[in-house]
């Protein structure tokens, strides 16, 4: 039985779980076995997900590519793909902030090719542009939805004001905010906003770079964008490591791993509609699927709360 829910005021039916493609970003992350995440988007599909999240800053290109390599063959219709706009890319491979109304359209026309598809579902501002005018950022967006090319827009990392000036000119109805169960800033604004305004919201580094999976033992190292993250070195690293392991006995008593009690207790917060999982291999997002559907207490969601605040 798939397991769908609506996004925003959208008319996007998509799984709770959505596959995350940042990990395709070699500057942040190394380089990626291109093969494997391939074999993992269609073992994602077979196991119920529908949703993909890429943006052409993503390895410059390169995430959305492979994931046009993945889709190949399958049922367009059946899937909902989400990429972004707002890096503007130059040949030095150095980079600007640019949601100008002819960069957003041509990025479109852009990512359309690299993901080799006819229509984008959701098309996101990956940041906000200081030079940015939301009545041209919302007309833009409007003139791509009205010639087929995207399906619904939203926004990618903007705060609350920034979200309430584009809906003055436009329809924004989604929003994707960084947010795991140890780094919860989103719940102080955005999330409160997104829910009484019926914004869908989409959760990146929801595993908390790979930490909330219960992994790591807290003495290891790390060469990708992680080996400067106060969270992964030192004695905090060891505590949020140790304070993690303990949620084992907790997940058991709901026939969960780890990460899946991570993920079914984030999706509980009834502003988040979907947790974005960065996956590097197929056993991955098919550990990640037993979250869908499953819930806890809200006395053992309390407990986690304060096992994870650290």
């Amino acid at each position: 039985m798939s397991t769908r829910v609506r996004l925003g005021k959208t008319n996007l039916q998509v799984s709770p779980i959505c596959f995350g493609t940042w990990q395709l970003s070699p500057r942040f992350w190394g380089k990626a076995d291109e093969d494997a995440i391939i074999t993992a988007v269609r073992k994602a599909c077979d196991a119920d997900i529908n949703f993909f999240d890429t943006a052409g800053a993503y390895g410059d290109g390169l995430a959305e590519t492979v994931l046009g390599k993945a889709i190949k063959g399958l049922p367009r219709e059946k899937l909902v793909i989400a990429t972004k706009v707002h890096w503007h890319i130059r040949h030095d491979a150095s980079r600007y902030a640019d949601l100008s109304p002819e960069f957003i359209v041509d990025e479109c026309e852009t990512c359309l090719k690299r993901i080799n598809t006819d229509y984008i579902d959701l098309f996101q501002c990956h940041a906000w542009d200081p030079l940015g005018s939301f009545a041209d950022i919302a007309a833009a967006m409007d003139k791509l939805v009205k010639h087929g090319k995207i399906r619904a827009y939203g926004t990618s990392n903007w705060n609350p004001e920034q979200i309430r000036g584009g809906n003055q000119f436009g329809h924004f109805h989604s929003c994707q905010p960084k947010y795991s169960l140890l780094a919860t800033d989103a719940e102080k604004d955005v999330l409160p906003y997104c829910l009484a305004n019926d914004i869908g919201v989409l959760t990146y580094s929801t595993l908390h770079l790979g930490l909330l999976t219960g992994k790591f033992a807290g003495h290891e190292t790390f060469t990708d964008l992680r080996k400067t993250n106060r969270d992964f070195t030192g004695e905090r690293f060891k505590t949020l490591c140790d304070r993690i392991r303990q949620s084992a006995d907790l997940a058991k008593k709901y026939n969960l791993t780890i990460t899946q009690l991570m993920l079914a207790a984030t999706l509980m917060h009834p502003a988040i509609t979907c947790a974005i999982v960065g996956v590097k291999t197929a056993e991955q997002i098919l550990e990640s699927t037993g979250a869908m559907g499953k819930k806890i207490t809200r006395d053992d969601y309390g407990r986690l709360r304060t096992l994870l605040a650290v």
